[in-house]
Order: C-alpha cells, then structure tokens, then sequence
C-alpha cells in the first residue's frame, strides 16, 4: 500500500460529504437573542456600538419576538431601561415595571412558543450603576439578595419562564430559589450567570442598557479573566444553590472555560457573545476586511464546539434567517 493509506481529504471533497461528518451543528433552536426595551420611548431608538440594534418600546418589542419566534429561536433574554432610577433599584421589581409589562405582552401575543428570560440585576435601575446595594462604594453582598429575590419573583409573576441573575453576588442563586419556591413558583428555572468575567468587551452593551457604573468598576465581584479554576468553583456553586442551567461569558475569548464548565458539570450550558464580539465582526465587516457571514457562522459554531449548549447572541435574528436558508 503506498503512502497515504489514509486520505483525510476524501470526507472534505464536496458539501453534501462534509455536512454527512459534520460534529458540531449549529441551528436557530440553539440561539436566544438579547433585547432592550426602554421606558417612555415613543419609537425604538437605534444604538451606535450594535448596529442592527434598538432600545425596543414595548410594542415593538412584541413585534420581534414574533419574527424570532416565527425563525425558529427558541428564546428572548430581556433588558429593561427604566425611566426612574434610585439608589436601591426599586423599579426593578416594580410589578409594572418595563420588564414585567413586556413580558406579560410577550406572553399574551405569542403565547408558549418563546422562551422568556429575565436578566436580574440591578446595575440598569441604580442611580450609581453598579449591580447591588451600596454600602459606601462598595455593593453590600447580602443586602442585595434581598432585591434579587423580590425581582425574581415579580418576573415569576410577570410570566417568566426563567430568572438569570448576572450580578455575581455570592449566594444569589440560592436565594432566588427559595424565594420563588416560597412563592409555589418551583417552576420557575434559574440559568446562573456562573462565570461572568471583568471583561473589556462589554462597553457596547452598557451603552445600549445604560448601565455604566458612575464610579469605580465591577472587579470586585466579576471573575478575574486570568482564573479558570474560579470559575468551575463558581458554577459549582451555582449548582449546589439550585441553578438549573450555568452560563459563561463572554463566549470568544473564554472558550476555555466554557469547555472546562460543560465538561465537569455536565449540566446544560449557556455561553454569552458579547456585545463586543459583535460589534468587533460589524466593525470589520464594514470595512471589507472579513466576510460577516462566514465569520459569524464561525464564531458560533465555534461556542457550541466548545460545549455550548445555547448561545446568546446579538447575531440571533440574522445567523437564524441564514441557516434556513441553507
């Protein structure tokens, strides 16, 4: 037999070939598609750093949830901006709040076939920005479990089918599973913001939820980017808390981690591309140096490789209209 017995390139020769091996496939059931809704907007505003991106008002806000849904995405993670904001958040669990009033129209207009996810912080609703209770400056751990709980369960009561705290307080998970199974709201799921890092790459996304800190930053409760062993601490956690699905993010630059996670949990598992991801790909994109679909595509298919279960994406919308099409 003369060298190579093994050709690899026999399975790469046409597409229908490469598609019959193919390991990792990426389909719109895989996405979930982040989206702001501002307060008092009389029509949704665009947004500068995520072109292709609004501040939803709740009525067009409903309106996209139904072109998701009819795409095929299976999920909505939504952002509210409210118009009063305090020291202590309050409108966020305000039972009228922007968050709470979509989610019901969402539910009414498109009834089970979306996913609604919460986002449960504080830092969009603080007068200061950052994502708890202050103390002085520095956000007081324990006190603001207390507001998370309470936000869990007005979203719960609002209509959501699950609750993903992103502030990365300690113990947090856990408190919001008592207090929605306090409120016989044990259905409520609970998709942890595990690993959540202190990452250069969410500067577009404070800008479109208007949530920058007024003062310092968030490193001393966002994971350090240089630690991986945190971070499975961290989801594990989670885990003992009762979080039924744990997240990573960002998704790119952390694909370690998210590797890591989905290997010694074996739980679902989400990862987060980030505002920065994608606004890097739509910077390149314009200027000719890649070509987006492609690149998209790749990046994705890349986080569900690495172990991703589901994929938070600002790329939800056109990665799904692309797939159907072939």
């Amino acid at each position: 037999m003369t060298f190579p017995l093994r050709r690899m390139r026999r399975l790469r020769r046409t597409a229908t070939l490469r598609e019959m091996v193919r390991e990792t496939v990426l389909d719109p059931g895989d996405l979930i598609a982040p989206l702001f809704v501002k307060e008092a907007l009389s029509k949704p505003a665009p947004l500068d750093p995520l072109p292709g991106h609004v501040q939803h008002t709740v009525s067009s806000l409903v309106e996209q949830c139904g072109r998701l849904a009819e795409l095929g995405i299976p999920a909505v993670m939504l952002f509210g901006i409210p118009t009063r904001k305090d020291d202590a958040g309050s409108s966020a669990w305000d039972p009228d709040g922007i968050v709470q009033r979509s989610m019901r129209r969402i539910r009414a207009e498109t009834g089970d076939r979306l996913v609604i996810i919460g986002d449960l912080c504080l830092c969009e609703y603080t007068s200061h920005g950052h994502c708890g209770v202050l103390a002085g400056e520095t956000v007081d751990n324990d006190a603001t479990l207390d507001a998370y709980a309470r936000i869990a369960v007005s979203y719960a009561d609002a209509g959501a089918d699950v609750v993903a705290p992103s502030g990365m307080m300690d113990g947090q998970v856990g408190a919001i599973r008592r207090a929605l199974d306090g409120r016989g709201r044990g259905d409520v799921a609970v998709l942890a913001y595990a690993a959540k890092y202190a990452s250069a790459f969410f500067d577009p996304f404070r800008h479109a939820a208007e949530s920058a800190p007024r003062f310092g930053d968030r490193r001393a409760y966002q994971l350090d980017p240089a630690n991986v062993d945190e971070a499975v601490r961290e989801a594990r956690l989670d885990v003992e808390e009762g979080a039924d699905l744990v997240m990573v993010k960002p998704a790119l630059p952390y694909l370690d981690v998210l590797a890591r996670v989905k290997a010694e949990l074996r739980l679902p598992t989400a990862a987060y591309q980030v505002s920065g991801e994608y606004a890097m790909l739509k910077a390149a994109a314009a200027r000719g140096w890649l070509d987006e679909d492609r690149a998209m595509l790749e990046a994705l298919t890349a986080i569900r490789r690495a172990g991703a279960d589901l994929v938070l994406t600002y790329y939800a919308e056109t990665a799904a209209a692309r797939l159907r099409r072939g």
